[in-house]
């Protein structure tokens, strides 16, 4: 997972990173990939996608998470992936009303899936 984290700002080749303060700390950040913009495969192109949403510990519990998964770019829908591995996010993801839309291929042999939330 760090080595995952540690690849964040390559993400922003074809995304947009979000970098955002609270009380005037660093406290949240997501790559945002836009409609029509490249992600994987296993997406609809059309989707806006985010990924490597994160939230410093210290913040959790105040809707910065739920901040970053709002409407952008007049999409009727925003997705994004995860695993049951992740007992932090996949909880937080179902709790800011995404829903599993379908399995996604493994990576690693680690089962993952799509979820989307409507906006």
């Amino acid at each position: 997972m760090l080595a995952s984290l540690s690849k964040t700002s390559a993400l922003s080749a074809t995304g947009e990173i979000i970098v955002a303060e609270f009380q005037k700390q660093f406290a949240r950040a997501v790559a945002y990939f836009g409609p029509n913009s490249r992600k994987a495969l296993f997406f609809d192109q059309r989707w806006p996608v985010i990924r490597m949403l994160v939230v410093d510990p210290a913040f959790r519990g105040n809707g910065l998470g739920r901040a970053l998964s709002t409407e952008r770019d007049g999409a009727a829908i925003i997705a994004l992936y995860t695993s049951p591995i992740m007992t932090v996010a996949l909880p937080m993801y179902l709790k800011m009303g995404f829903i599993k839309a379908y399995d996604a291929p493994p990576i690693f042999g680690v089962a993952y899936a799509v979820y989307t939330k409507a906006l």
